[in-house]
């Protein structure tokens, strides 16, 4: 007779934790890409961010998770009911992965679970937001994001992990989301990016990072909160968790090289802005494969994906579209290569469950053959075409309906003012006057007059506000 469901404590605080910190990096994106932006922007790619946490957190609890992880309906979304926001799981027996046979699955509430895959469900919208920077309505942007996500990401999480046709049918691996995230958000991010356009000037003037520490910053919480998103995809605390979270490491450290060693050969000068990316790159490209592959292949993958990365950002020059903060070169590639990774990698002697719950195959090089690499190749054809195809159609209705892109004013002279009333910086002087030493301390010129010599201006009668700076 099974024994009465009980909540396992290591388990349920590895995923709390693990839960927090792939939230943490959605405000690293937001850091990450408000670097790579011009400061008239910032605050509206930084905007695009939150609005993801806020939007899409209650989407997911409502319907999304539903979606995404109910029961399996036809291979292509999971019964939407089945975990209705209007419905409570505080029960004992309301817990992850449950039986009759094991009713206390893997020992976590269910509500920790969904939190976790909720947050994923965030940064995976919030990504897509960097192709488009600088001339997105922030209106349409939040519009594109809950139709993206009900049609897009939610169901491609069920192909992958509920029980629909990529996992169960196809036998494709993705441990943590190098398909149902990151080949899923790069494919979007080129569509809305076509259907917006190039940025007003772009690319014959120059659109240069305003702050690289940001990025660095951005970056290193990005690295900081990716190990939640891969060591925790696990859910137990057990080996292939440490697994995870070793090859997450390796690979990142080994991208960071290899984006530099790119830099090195082509200008002789390895930037700031260079390691970010690569690291942010190893980390794409190590998502799939975290769980799957030892840690040999691990660092290998690394340099090949920060090398073949810091070639592919040169892409959108070559091929004429305008992928702002280069989504499609990091995530779409990356997930690319991480995925396909698995194909050549993938191995039963570091994780059983690659046959015995997936029902994969070994890679090319530990004698599976070429199966599996053909699985991921198809996987990843499917994600990119769905998410691709649906992300056009609705960036183009957004567009032609309530507009998506801001007008050609609001563009120069700064999406942050337009859309928020906001700016980044106050780089005004401190006294509000002429700039003048006197008046920037703030002290006049004997006899009353201002430094000039001029009679001093009328106050206004309207006030200004605070958020706008100069």
């Amino acid at each position: 007779m099974p024994e009465a469901p009980t909540i396992d404590g290591a388990n349920t605080t590895w995923l709390l934790v693990s839960t927090a910190l792939v939230l943490l990096m959605t405000p690293g994106l937001a850091l990450f890409y408000g670097g790579l932006n011009r400061a008239k922007g910032v605050l509206n790619m930084m905007m695009m961010s939150f609005s993801a946490i806020g939007l899409i957190s209650i989407l997911w609890w409502f319907y999304g998770f539903s979606v995404a992880f109910g029961a399996d309906v036809n291979g292509f979304w999971g019964d939407p009911g089945a975990y209705l926001g209007t419905k409570t799981f505080l029960a004992e027996t309301d817990l992850w992965g449950a039986t009759a046979e094991n009713p206390s699955g893997i020992g976590v509430p269910l509500y920790v679970f969904m939190a976790f895959q909720m947050v994923f469900a965030v940064i995976t919208v919030a990504l897509i937001s960097g192709a488009i920077a600088d001339r997105a309505k922030f209106a349409g942007w939040l519009l594109f994001a809950f139709g993206w996500a009900t049609l897009v990401y939610f169901p491609v999480a069920h192909w992958v992990w509920g029980g629909g046709i990529i996992g169960a049918d196809i036998h494709a691996l993705d441990f943590a989301g190098g398909t149902a995230v990151h080949i899923n958000a790069g494919a979007a991010a080129l569509a809305v990016a076509l259907v917006l356009g190039k940025r007003l000037g772009w690319p014959r003037e120059g659109m240069k990072p305003h702050n690289i520490p940001l990025v660095a910053l951005g970056a290193g919480l990005l690295w900081f909160g990716w190990f939640g998103f891969n060591a925790g995809s696990e859910l137990t605390v057990d080996s292939v968790a440490g697994l995870a979270f070793i090859n997450t490491q390796l690979a990142t450290a080994a991208a960071v090289l290899g984006w530099i060693a790119v830099e090195w050969v082509k200008t002789r000068k390895p930037t700031m802005v260079g390691a970010s990316s690569g690291a942010v790159a190893g980390l794409v490209a190590i998502t799939p494969a975290c769980g799957f592959i030892a840690p040999w292949a691990s660092v290998l993958l690394g340099i090949v994906a920060g090398a073949v990365c810091a070639l592919a950002v040169s892409l959108k020059y070559k091929l004429g579209y305008d992928d702002s903060l280069d989504v499609v070169g990091v995530h779409f590639v990356g997930g690319w290569i991480g995925s396909l990774w698995l194909g050549l990698f993938a191995t039963n002697s570091v994780n059983a469950a690659i046959t015995d719950v997936v029902g994969a195959s070994d890679g090319l090089f530990y004698g599976g053959g070429a199966t599996q690499l053909g699985r991921q190749a198809l996987a990843g054809l499917i994600v990119t075409a769905w998410s691709f195809g649906i992300a056009w159609v609705l960036a183009f209705v957004i567009e032609k309906t309530i507009g998506f892109r801001v007008k050609g004013e609001a563009e120069v002279e700064g999406i942050d003012i337009a859309e928020h009333a906001e700016s980044s910086y106050d780089l005004s002087p401190a006294g509000g006057g002429t700039g003048s030493a006197f008046a920037m301390a703030g002290i006049g010129t004997p006899g009353g007059g201002t430094a000039s010599g001029a009679k001093p201006e009328a106050e206004s009668a309207e006030p200004v506000s605070e958020k706008v700076a100069g």
